[in-house]
């Protein structure tokens, strides 16, 4: 029952992210690099911290855990996050060329087979006395494997769409819908943001042991990550801002009110997909194999609500039967690479 209710947890995080680019569409008057950076102040700095803080038992205090972990570990987990903050920056334009739908998708996929191998990788190749490699069981390779499976097939959707519709119908869906490039970005995206899950695996011992509950262990590594994600994402919308001459928009005092608000509420959803992570591996503890696969099906469960997104966006509309009916079969198999591993 707990396994389930922990999946169900990481389900609802991955729902929200999944609607967190719906609120975007609602600010007015404001440049992409401008409402870019003032929802990521609320996503990556200021409701990481609150999430943090979570983590910190009476009588204790964030500085006092920061000082008393070994900084090597501290500004690994910050550096992965940079990393991922270059995934951050070129995931938003994988949606620009390909559409929620099909640039979640491909990227999160990519995302989502990396980040989890990837970490245990590399965290061994620092720290091989802790044998990290042991948690890549044959269960969560094959989970992996369908996940991508799933991802790939969704991939093959996207391509009949883009192959099926005119150059106008794919522009009227998409404005600047352009798939060799947006492949191109949305597997770059998914290399750097698998590093959010390395990011992760070096900072999974940032807490104060069986102090902190289960399910806030990892939000203090969260809070480095995306700490470190922040810095990417400000030194680029600050350049596009001297760029693009869009210093200005921060003067709008009109529109500050809807446009704060609708930020607020982009990033607690955006965020709100790291904070179930945490509190559903908590409810995972007894099964290794579902704790190691958290994040990729996170990552598998975004991707399907991205595409529900994405269909409720008409996105998909004017395509075939046929491709709609290839869809649904990604989208299935994703779902089924949520719980599979945990039968085998």
């Amino acid at each position: 029952m707990e396994i389930f209710l922990g999946l169900i947890i990481i389900a609802i995080g991955a729902f929200c992210q999944s609607s967190c680019y719906v609120p975007i569409n609602k600010i007015k008057d404001w440049s992409w690099e401008t409402y870019w950076i003032i929802q990521g102040v609320f996503a990556w700095l200021v409701l990481p911290l609150l999430g943090a803080l979570l983590a910190v038992p009476a009588g204790h205090s964030l500085c006092e855990l920061f000082t008393a972990t070994q900084s090597f570990n501290i500004w690994m987990t910050i550096f992965f996050g940079v990393l991922w903050g270059v995934g951050g920056l070129t995931f938003g334009l994988s949606m620009r060329y390909l559409g929620v739908a099909l640039g979640q998708s491909l990227a999160l996929g990519t995302c989502a087979g990396l980040g989890t191998i990837l970490g245990p990788i590399l965290l061994n190749a620092f720290f091989p006395e802790l044998n990290a490699l042991e948690s890549l069981t044959t269960a969560v390779l094959i989970g992996v494997i369908v996940t991508l499976a799933g991802i790939a097939i969704i991939g093959v959707a996207g391509n009949m769409k883009a192959d099926s519709l005119s150059e106008e119908e794919n522009r009227e869906a998409v404005k600047d819908f352009n798939f060799s490039k947006g492949l191109a970005i949305a597997l770059l995206a998914g290399l750097m943001s698998g590093c959010f899950n390395v990011g992760l695996e070096f900072g999974k011992g940032i807490n104060f042991g069986y102090l902190t509950n289960p399910m806030f262990r990892t939000l203090p590594a969260t809070l480095l990550v995306t700490l470190g994600g922040f810095v990417t994402n400000a030194i680029y919308c600050f350049y596009q801002n001297q760029k693009n001459h869009t210093w200005g928009d921060y003067k709008k005092t009109a529109v500050w009110g809807n446009n704060l608000l609708f930020c607020l509420l982009a990033g607690a959803l955006w965020y709100s997909q790291f904070f179930g992570l945490s509190l559903g591996k908590g409810f995972l503890t007894e099964s290794p194999t579902l704790t190691t696969l958290a994040f990729c099906i996170l990552m598998a469960l975004n991707v399907v609500f991205s595409n529900v997104w994405g269909i409720i966006l008409k996105e998909w509309k004017g395509c075939s039967r046929r491709t709609i009916a290839v869809l649904i079969v990604g989208i299935v198999v994703l779902i089924i690479s949520c719980f599979l591993p945990q039968l085998i």
